[in-house]
């Protein structure tokens, strides 16, 4: 994103990930205000990914959505490998992405959460 006032919201929204986790109230107030400087931004695919979270943290109480795999993993690594990631470092992840959309990897990224929150 090009606006201070919204880099400064995600550094904001990250910040208090870190320090209390899922905090609905909040959170959920400073993702509809991100979601506004996306709007005046014209970014569609970020309008709708923050639209699907904050929808998605109402109903949950939490984001659970796992984080997206960096490469395809077989059947035989996954089952020695069993990591749970926390929604909080997921979430953390996806709010990040946001922060630089001139990044083709974060853009796919977007739009692989957009679609597992409108599986979910």
């Amino acid at each position: 994103m090009e606006n201070r006032k919204a880099i400064k919201l995600i550094d904001k929204i990250l910040e208090n990930l870190d320090a209390t986790g899922i905090n609905t109230e909040t959170l959920i107030d400073d993702i509809k205000e991100l979601r506004t400087y996306a709007i005046a931004e014209q970014i569609p695919l970020v309008v709708k990914v923050l639209r699907y979270t904050y929808e998605h943290i109402e109903e949950n109480d939490s984001f659970l959505i796992p984080i997206l795999d960096d490469e395809p993993i077989n059947e035989e690594d996954s089952m020695e490998e069993n990591v749970e990631v926390s929604p909080v470092e997921s979430l953390k992840y996806l709010i990040a992405l946001i922060k630089n959309l001139d990044n083709k990897i974060n853009i796919s990224d977007l739009k692989e959460y957009r679609d597992l929150l409108m599986k979910y």
